[in-house]
C-alpha cells in the first residue's frame, strides 16, 4: 500500500463520518436552529483541539484564520444546516455535490491548478450519481434552500482552495484548532442574536452534539486538512461525495429505507467518480511527519 493511497484512505474517513450528519441532525438534535447547531459543532471542537496544541496564529495568520474559519465552518455550516432544514435531503445533497466542480474552477484561478477534462467529467458524473441516489420525483425545492445549498458548496470549495494556497507553518492539528475556534466564535454572536435559545438538552441532544463536535469535527477536520496539505484540494474534493453514500446507507441499515436499482446505479457511479478523482498526477514533495508541503505541488501556489 503506497503512502498516497494511505493518505487518501485517511482523508476519506472525514466525509464518511460527515455522512452521519443528516441522521444525527434529524434524530438527535432540536429543530430549526441551524446557527446554534453549527456553533455547537465548531466551538467545542476548537476548544478541545486547542488543549492539545501550543501554537497560536501570528501576524497575517490572524486574518487568514478568520477568513478560513468563516469559509470552512461559519458560512459553510450555517448555510448547510439552512439547506438541510428547508430542502428535501436529496436536493440538499445534490447541491452539495457541486463542490468538486467549484474547486476545479477556483483552484485554477487561485493556485494555478490546470483544469483537466477528466476531472470535469468525473465531477459531473459525481453530481449525476448523487442525483440518481438521493433525488425523488416528489421533491419540491425551496428557493432559499437552493441558494443556501449552493452557497455552502461554494464556501467550502473556496475554503479548500485557500487552505492550500495559504499553507500554514504548523501541523494539521494546530491548523484545525485555529479554524474551528475562529468559525465557532464567528457563529456565536449570530446564533445568540438570530435564534431562540436552546431548550434544556435531552440525553439524545447531548449525544448528537457530542458526535458532531468530536468525531464529526475535531477528529475528522484534522484528517481533512492533513489531506489538503498532502494531496491538494482538487484531489480530495471528490471524496466529499462519499457523504451521501454513507447517509443513504445509514437510512437503509438503520431507518429501514429501501434502495432501488436506480439508487444502486447512482451509488456505483459516485464510487467510480471518487476513484477517478484520485488519479491526478502528484507533484511536489511533502513532509510526512506533519503533513506540510515543502515543495510547491502546483504552479502558482504560495504561502
Amino acid at each position: 500500500m503506497t503512502g498516497r493511497f494511505k493518505d487518501v484512505l485517511a482523508t476519506a474517513v472525514a466525509p464518511a463520518v460527515w455522512g452521519t450528519t443528516y441522521f444525527v441532525t434529524t434524530q438527535f438534535l432540536p429543530p430549526d436552529r441551524p446557527l446554534t447547531v453549527a456553533m455547537l459543532r465548531a466551538l467545542p471542537a476548537g476548544l478541545l483541539l486547542l488543549a492539545f496544541v501550543r501554537s497560536r496564529p501570528h501576524g497575517i495568520w490572524w486574518i487568514r484564520v478568520l477568513v478560513l474559519g468563516a469559509l470552512n465552518f461559519a458560512i459553510f455550516w450555517a448555510l448547510l444546516f439552512v439547506a438541510a432544514y428547508r430542502l428535501p435531503g436529496g436536493v440538499a445533497a445534490t447541491m452539495g455535490a457541486m463542490q468538486p466542480l467549484f474547486v476545479l474552477v477556483l483552484a485554477r484561478f487561485f493556485i494555478g491548478t490546470p483544469i483537466r477534462q477528466a476531472a470535469v467529467l468525473s465531477a459531473i458524473a459525481g453530481i449525476a450519481g448523487v442525483a440518481m441516489l438521493v433525488l425523488r420525483p416528489d421533491d419540491h425545492p425551496d428557493i432559499i434552500g437552493l441558494i443556501a445549498g449552493l452557497g455552502s458548496a461554494l464556501s467550502l470549495a473556496a475554503g479548500l482552495v485557500l487552505s492550500k494556497r495559504w499553507q500554514a507553518p504548523v501541523p494539521a492539528l494546530d491548523f484545525s484548532a485555529w479554524q474551528l475556534m475562529a468559525g465557532g466564535l464567528i457563529l456565536l454572536p449570530l446564533a445568540m442574536a438570530l435564534e431562540q435559545p436552546l431548550p434544556v438538552p435531552t440525553s439524545a441532544n447531548l449525544i448528537g452534539f457530542t458526535w458532531l463536535a468530536i468525531p464529526g469535527a475535531a477528529l475528522t477536520y484534522c484528517l481533512w486538512f492533513r489531506g489538503i496539505a498532502r494531496l491538494g484540494p482538487s484531489t480530495i474534493a471528490p471524496l466529499g461525495l462519499l457523504s451521501p453514500v454513507v447517509a443513504v446507507s445509514i437510512g437503509w441499515l438503520v431507518l429501514g429505507q429501501t434502495l432501488n436499482l436506480l439508487q444502486l446505479a447512482g451509488m456505483a457511479i459516485i464510487l467510480l467518480s471518487v476513484w477517478a478523482g484520485q488519479n491526478a498526477p502528484v507533484r511536489g514533495r511533502t513532509d510526512c511527519s506533519n503533513g506540510r508541503v515543502v515543495d510547491a505541488p502546483v504552479a502558482g501556489s504560495h504561502s
